[in-house]
């Protein structure tokens, strides 16, 4: 996709430094991937928050199971 922006020229360098991208559509989609895994998290985040992970299980009780089905680390 083509796109004409107008970004001031220090934020795209400083992109393409930070990102070492060879050039400014690289810088571009370096930044645009970055933001979009970062917003992502952020609501999965949110939604750990609102439904926190329950364990069943001690670390001990874990580590007797593993034991048992022979997937010890040790």
């Amino acid at each position: 996709m083509r796109v004409t922006a107008l970004i001031p020229d220090e934020l795209v360098k400083e992109a393409q430094h930070l990102s070492k991208a060879k050039n400014i559509t690289e810088a571009m989609i370096i930044a645009l991937k970055s933001y979009v895994a970062l917003e992502n998290l952020k609501v999965r985040g949110k939604a750990i928050y609102k439904n926190p992970l329950k364990f069943n299980f001690t670390a001990e009780e874990i580590r007797e199971i593993n034991r048992l089905n022979g997937t010890s680390l040790s």
